[in-house]
């Protein structure tokens, strides 16, 4: 069983599901994978400096409108959103009860409604946050979430990916 610890060495800040797996996902059963790949052409993963907490956002940075306040006002601005965060410890998965929050990032809704409808078996705390283990069980109903949550792709992200791909398969 592998153990992760925390690493400042450079790795990769952005990934694809498909990598995730690849890196991460050995021993993640195969019904577990096969949900994560669903999420694969409308999301990626980010880390910053804990190499094995991942946080979900859009293939397109999708902006939306947050309202922040400063000492003595509101001010209106746009953010990203992160649809979860991914954490693997010595092989297990889990839902994090939050994503990374700043200036260009907030948190969607749905995360905190995903993470309180998973059972509570299976916890774990790592590094300020709770989390809860996904399995065979739970995996539908948080891909499913995730998804009916995070937007579809515009025809144009399709239209540069399948330009990217035509070129690729040409050479």
């Amino acid at each position: 069983m592998r153990t992760y610890q925390r690493i400042n060495h450079s790795r990769k800040s952005s990934i694809s599901i498909k990598m995730f797996i690849t890196e991460f996902g050995e021993e993640f059963p195969e019904h577990v994978k096969k949900r994560l790949m669903d999420l694969e052409s409308r999301c990626f993963l980010t880390r910053k400096e804990i190499y094995y907490r991942f946080d979900l956002k859009h293939v397109e940075h999708l902006q939306y409108d947050s309202n922040i306040e400063a000492e003595n006002s509101s001010a209106a601005s746009s953010k990203e959103y992160a649809y979860g965060q991914l954490v693997v410890l010595e092989g297990n998965l889990y839902f994090s009860e939050s994503c990374v929050e700043n200036n260009e990032i907030m948190q969607s809704p749905m995360v905190s409604t995903i993470y309180n409808a998973l059972d509570s078996e299976g916890m774990a705390f790592d590094e300020g946050r709770n989390l809860k283990k996904l399995n065979e069980n739970n995996i539908d109903y948080v891909v499913d979430s995730i998804l009916s949550s995070c937007p579809q792709v515009s025809q144009s992200y399709i239209d540069i990916v399948e330009g990217m791909v035509s070129r690729a398969n040409n050479r």
